[in-house]
């Protein structure tokens, strides 16, 4: 791992060798959140974007194993996580006036969510620690793909969620085995509970933030964004389906006479459902590895939307507070996925926006419930509260006129809709029950 310099606190900037400490700053405790910091210079000697275009995308995020903080010969979890599909979305952008707009699905990662792509480096990181046992708090998600990831190469997990996450996730910790137990309190309660676990027993501790190495894998979606608009900008006609099993190999055919091929393509903004913070920051890194490598022109504006319910950065980045000036506040939302009283990855999330022009959004859970069937019914992809709640921000942007209708949009879809049936089935009304004969349908269709 000689691309990798060390790790940074991102509260006082102290530096430390990746084996100097394991998971936080010593000088701030718990709070010490750490940043991967990267030799760009010597990634750039060994690997180019002519490299990663003929790497087989059926890798997902391992295709981007040079840039990633794990040894070259660590051995990867066998489920595919990653390369997962950006969909245009022509009629969402014709309802909001907007001619560019895509989302990218996630949910169609291993375990339904986003949280694979942390989770997998947390079983490689395991695995490179000889951990026996490894572990997590969570709303659902993470904790789902952790037992999933853990289970495809023998790892046992230990599951903290809160006895209110949905029973559909439970199901998943307890189909694949994970040792699930249901905190009697908030997800926040939960997190803290880990982390006290964690160091009594030794187990490797997978925590959102905590753990330096879950933004890495989480930036792996921005990549993949960036080299998914750019073999539909240079396109060799690619159908949507052959880009999502074969990959972007032709997305280098122009070249300049000394042979470079042109940047990849970024998009104008980005809009990500915030909770913890964990996956904003990780998508800035990403963008900000690429920039730093040459191999895009500039950032995107990230916008980060949180439920009204639980909108601690939102309320921060509105007063100007840094991360460690937040203190807790109440969370409540139906977007469980997104609900935390205070974010533990706080510092990167506020970087996210502040650096890149962004902003911070809220939405309220009736504006993410009335999102779900929308993106649905405009793009066949049906989509968990949290997920949705980054659609709900793009039409609140639009209302307050922080879109150009030029620019191109990247919503991030980051779980399915199947985590959370009980408020899907809030957006719809119930079908009617027919009797087995023609008359009964002509009846209830008016004809």
């Amino acid at each position: 791992m000689d691309h990798v310099l060390g790790l940074k606190c991102t509260i006082c900037g102290a530096e430390y060798a990746v084996d100097e400490v394991s998971y936080v700053c010593p000088k701030h405790g718990d709070d010490g959140i750490l940043d991967v910091v990267y030799d760009y210079a010597a990634i750039k000697a060994r690997f180019s974007p002519a490299q990663l275009a003929h790497t087989p995308t059926d890798m997902g995020i391992w295709r981007y194993k040079p840039l990633l903080p794990v040894a070259p010969d660590s051995p990867v979890p066998p489920l595919r996580v990653g390369w997962t599909p950006l969909y245009a979305a022509p009629r969402l952008a014709e309802l909001l006036g907007l001619k560019n707009v895509w989302v990218k699905d996630d949910g169609v990662n291993p375990t339904a969510s986003f949280k694979d792509r942390a989770s997998a480096l947390a079983v490689v990181k395991a695995r490179e620690a000889g951990a026996q046992i490894v572990t997590t708090a969570s709303t659902g998600n993470a904790a789902a793909a952790l037992a999933g990831l853990a289970a495809s190469v023998g790892l046992q997990a230990v599951i903290f969620v809160p006895k209110t996450a949905p029973p559909a996730k439970i199901a998943q910790h307890l189909i694949y085995g994970a040792r699930v137990l249901l905190v009697d309190g908030t997800y926040d309660d939960a997190f803290e509970l880990t982390l006290k676990v964690a160091k009594e027993f030794g187990w490797y501790n997978r925590n959102t933030a905590y753990n330096p190495y879950m933004s890495e894998g989480k930036k792996t979606a921005a990549y993949e964004i960036c080299e998914q608009l750019t073999v539909r900008a240079r396109h060799f006609s690619f159908s949507l389906s052959q880009e999502y099993t074969s990959g972007a190999q032709s997305y280098l055919g122009d070249r300049d006479s000394f042979g470079n091929a042109p940047p990849l393509q970024t998009p104008d903004r980005v809009f990500v459902p915030v909770g913890d913070g964990c996956i904003i920051g990780g998508i800035y890194k990403g963008f900000r590895d690429l920039l730093a490598l040459g191999w895009i022109d500039a950032m995107p504006k990230i916008m980060g939307i949180q439920a009204a319910g639980s909108s601690a950065l939102v309320d921060a980045w509105e007063r100007g507070l840094q991360g460690w000036e937040m203190t807790p506040q109440p969370a409540d939302t139906i977007a469980d996925s997104i609900s935390a009283g205070l974010p533990r990855d706080r510092n990167k999330a506020l970087a996210a926006v502040r650096e890149t022009g962004g902003a911070y959004l809220r939405v309220s859970d009736q504006e993410i419930l009335d999102a779900i069937p929308v993106i649905a019914r405009n793009t066949g992809v049906f989509s968990e509260p949290a997920a949705a709640a980054a659609y709900a921000g793009l039409v609140k942007a639009v209302q307050k006129g922080l879109v150009d209708p030029a620019e191109r949009i990247v919503v991030l879809l980051t779980g399915s809709g199947l985590k959370d049936i009980g408020s899907a089935m809030k957006t719809v009304t119930q079908p009617p029950i027919v009797a087995p004969n023609l008359e009964a349908v002509k009846t209830v269709m008016g004809v």
